[in-house]
């Protein structure tokens, strides 16, 4: 507002003179004018009115800014009340700063924060309280601050008064301040928030976050890795997880599963589906899964239903049983086997303690049939059955043996033998008595390895096959073929056959015959089974094979089919071993007893007769033996019991010159007595007699000090040969 014009009152002509205005009126402000009292009845048309009138609103307008400016400096007062209220109760540490760093003004945040606990020093400067590596980040941040406006610094360390260090985000702002004269003046206010907190938060939602994701590759790894089928169904029961072991079962790639339907592979476990809202979890058992190719397959599942913010999801877990199913069949097929092989080794066992006894009566009745012969004289109508009886005792005692053969459990001494040679030797049997219908053939190869056998078993159960297979052919037109190969085993047939892995020489007897009845197929083994009609079949050619092959280490392996004929094959073990290979099967031996006793004398003996001592539990063989060696001239004395044979023996030691003694005596076994006798008498010659030796047997009775072993039954120069050998031997 310009003040009054006055000038008017001076230099009017007839306006009276006035004072002049006191000095401290002149040219003084509006503000500090006195004010005036005019009077009120002055003329309208007065200047001096007028300008009454105009001082009057001037002092007015005055008094109204005055009243504004008081106003406005109260409320400047409140605003930087409030402000400093505002400044020093924020929970954040603030600084006012200057261009020059140094500081104007802190709040008690940033007091506490950066002075030392226990020092007054004030505040001085900001940036020594920045870490050295971030110094230079945070000049930039003020001039871009000086620059924009504002500016922030994240994640910026800094050092306390107390030494500890923060990492906080630093916000600056910049004020500028105006001057009178010159330029503004720049002004910094920093906020300084501690990120701590806010940076432990998000280290651990970092780690959560890192265990969730390694969470879900060890879930993702266990399921790519698990043996069972992992499918996982939405609500739509479209499949959403395959993995790879489902793929594997159904022959499914994931990429063509996912989005089927479920029923597309486990059709019966749709239904199941059903029981989510009931449980959590549940057990089909086993089903019948579908392949990719409509191949089904048993399998074993299991479901598990979860209810997710976007819909339930179930996971069906599949577990292949064809392996379980197969091991399954081979373990009762085992168990089949097994109970044969029980049942087998029963009827060997029983079969053994009958061919014992057997074996007696069957020496009874060749030994009198010799005495017989020698008593008869020339009446040819008696040798005649004489010789009837001989023919069938030897038949008998050819029984006897084969069931000792099935019936023993002892290894037999093996050798390495070619096969070749074997089946040449059987060939060589079979072509004498071979019906002229029926065609041989024989293939074995010279190059293939040594088998482990006795040749002589090894011929027995050749000969016993190819004799059933002509039976089987009976007269008609047909085809025996005989053939050894080298076989690399498989893991399928040696725990079907129970074989040890390895190499075997493998000899088929195959013929184009009729073939075996599925009924009869499962007893042909069985001792004394025969479909043979009485009086042509013993039932024990098979059983022997059996027992061969038992002994050998090996097996034997039918195949049969009505119309198609049999297959019969046997398993030998092969050789390479030097020491094996060098070892060759002996010559048959000159007589039964053992190497080390010198041949008997040509010439016999003419001094007084020897005494010899028999023993044996079988009356039948004691009478026929004494009177056998009686009428060579010796002495026998007979004892049933071999405890009264040695207190016999013990009585009188030098009253006897040979000891004959059985190896099976009830309670009793001969070896004991052999060692026995050599206890009282170390020089007395001593012989040991069985119907089935073994080399552990024989290895006893050599330890025992038995200077031989005389078979049961035998012929009656062969018993009295070796009786004449120990006796008398060759000087």
């Amino acid at each position: 507002m310009s003040r009054p014009d006055l000038s008017f009152l001076i230099n009017r002509e007839d306006a009276p003179s006035l004072p002049p205005l006191p000095p401290e009126l002149d040219m003084a402000p509006l503000d500090a004018l006195p004010s005036f009292d005019f009077p009120d009845d002055l003329p309208g048309d007065d200047p001096l009115a007028a300008l009454i009138a105009e001082l009057r609103n001037y002092q007015n307008e005055l008094e109204i800014q005055n009243k504004v400016l008081d106003y406005s400096q109260a409320v400047a007062e409140s605003a930087s009340e409030r402000f400093e209220a505002l400044f020093s109760s924020v929970p954040l540490p603030l600084l006012v700063l200057d261009e020059h760093d140094m500081v104007i003004q802190a709040n008690a945040m940033a007091h506490n924060a950066f002075q030392a606990e226990g020092h007054d020093r004030l505040l001085v400067s900001f940036m020594p309280f920045v870490c050295p590596t971030d110094t230079e980040r945070v000049a930039h941040a003020f001039l871009s601050a000086r620059q924009q406006g504002s500016s922030e610094a994240h994640e910026v360390v800094f050092t306390l008064g107390s030494g500890e260090q923060i990492q906080g985000d630093l916000h600056i702002a910049c004020i500028q301040i105006p001057q009178r004269e010159g330029p503004a003046i720049a002004q910094f206010m920093c906020a300084v928030v501690d990120q701590g907190p806010l940076l432990a938060e998000r280290h651990q939602l970092q780690e959560r976050n890192d265990q969730l994701y390694a969470s879900e590759r060890r879930l993702e790894s266990v399921i790519n890795s698990s043996l069972d089928a992992i499918i996982c169904v939405d609500k739509e029961q479209r499949i959403t997880v395959f993995n790879p072991t489902a793929a594997a079962l159904f022959l499914c790639p994931a990429a063509d599963a996912l989005g089927s339907k479920l029923e597309r592979f486990l059709p019966g476990a749709v239904h199941a589906l059903d029981f989510a809202p009931l449980t959590t979890q549940a057990m089909l058992g086993e089903m019948t899964a579908r392949t990719a190719m409509g191949k089904t397959l048993p399998v074993e599942v299991g479901m598990s239903f979860e209810r997710l913010s976007d819909g339930e999801v179930t996971t069906v877990f599949a577990r292949d049983l064809t392996s379980r199913k197969r091991a399954e069949a081979q373990r009762s097929e085992l168990e089949l086997q097994l109970r044969e092989s029980h049942k087998m080794q029963a009827l060997g066992t029983m079969a053994g303690g009958i061919a014992h006894d057997f074996n007696n009566i069957v020496g009874a009745i060749l030994g009198n049939v010799e005495l017989a012969k020698a008593d008869c004289g020339h009446n040819p109508q008696a040798l005649e059955s004489l010789l009837e009886i001989e023919k069938a005792g030897r038949r008998a005692r050819d029984l006897v043996r084969q069931i000792l053969t099935f019936s023993r459990n002892e290894p037999p001494k093996r050798y390495a033998v070619q096969a070749h040679e074997v089946m040449r030797d059987t060939e060589r049997l079979l072509r004498v008595t071979l019906p002229p219908a029926i065609e041989l053939q024989v293939s074995a190869p010279h190059e293939l390895p040594c088998m482990l056998a006795d040749p002589t078993q090894v011929e027995q159960a050749l000969f016993n096959l190819t004799t059933n297979a002509v039976h089987a052919l009976g007269e008609t037109r047909g085809l025996i073929r005989m053939e050894a190969t080298l076989s690399m085993s498989e893991q399928r047939i040696c725990d079907r056959l129970g074989l040890a892995l390895g190499d075997y020489i493998v000899i088929s007897v195959q013929d184009n015959g009729p073939g075996i009845p599925p009924a009869t197929l499962q007893r042909i083994f069985e001792p004394f089974f025969t479909t043979k009609p009485v009086g042509q079949g013993t039932g024990l050619g098979l059983a022997v094979v059996h027992g061969v092959m038992r002994t050998h280490g090996g097996a034997v392996d039918v195949h049969s089919q009505m119309g198609m004929g049999s297959s019969f094959t046997l398993y030998f073990p092969t050789t390479v071993d030097p020491d094996i290979l060098a070892d060759r099967p002996p010559s048959p031996p000159a007589s039964s007893a053992i190497s080390a006793v010198p041949p008997a004398s040509a010439t016999p003996q003419v001094d007084a007769p020897k005494h010899v001592m028999y023993v044996d539990d079988d009356q039948a063989l004691v009478s026929l033996v004494q009177r056998l060696l009686r009428r060579r001239g010796y002495h026998v004395t007979g004892f049933l019991d071999p405890r009264e044979a040695t207190e016999a023996l013990r009585k009188n030691p030098f009253f006897y010159d040979l000891v004959v003694t059985d190896y099976n005596m009830p309670g009793y076994c001969g070896v004991d007595l052999v060692r026995d006798s050599k206890s009282i008498r170390p020089d007395l010659p001593v012989a040991l007699a069985s119907g089935y030796i073994t080399a552990e047997i024989e290895a006893q009775a050599i330890a025992a000090g038995a200077m031989a072993l005389i078979y049961k039954p035998n012929d009656v120069d062969e018993l009295c040969e070796t009786v004449d050998r120990l006796i008398h031997p060759k000087l």
